[in-house]
């Protein structure tokens, strides 16, 4: 299994959410899990990329806005973002953008 998200031809959107976290990671991962988990079985959903080093980012893929907006208010994942501002982040910045064009090998 590739680490790389298998995409359709663009146009698609791509939400990129970077973010360095506090010392109180205390139930990020099994929360981070459960959010790909979820995000996984909504409409829209086409894949995603994630690393964490010094700095987190994982890039989701969708098919639509529309898909986005409701990934964001979605219950669950509305509570995994409040403890990410109460607990476990420091900073953080989400970026949508249109993919116009993709190429690899």
């Amino acid at each position: 299994m590739s680490l790389i998200a298998n995409t359709p031809k663009p146009p698609y959107y791509a939400v990129i959410f970077s973010n360095e976290t506090t010392d109180n990671t205390e139930g990020y991962t099994k929360m981070a899990k459960r959010m790909v988990e979820l995000a996984s079985q909504q409409d829209g959903f086409l894949g995603y990329e994630s690393v964490r080093e010094e700095l987190g980012i994982t890039v989701s893929y969708w098919t639509d806005l529309e898909s986005i907006k409701k990934w964001k208010a979605n219950s669950e994942h509305q509570i995994a973002q409040k403890l990410g501002h109460e607990r476990w982040y420091s900073s953080f910045k989400t970026r949508i953008a249109k993919v116009e064009r993709d190429y690899g090998m």
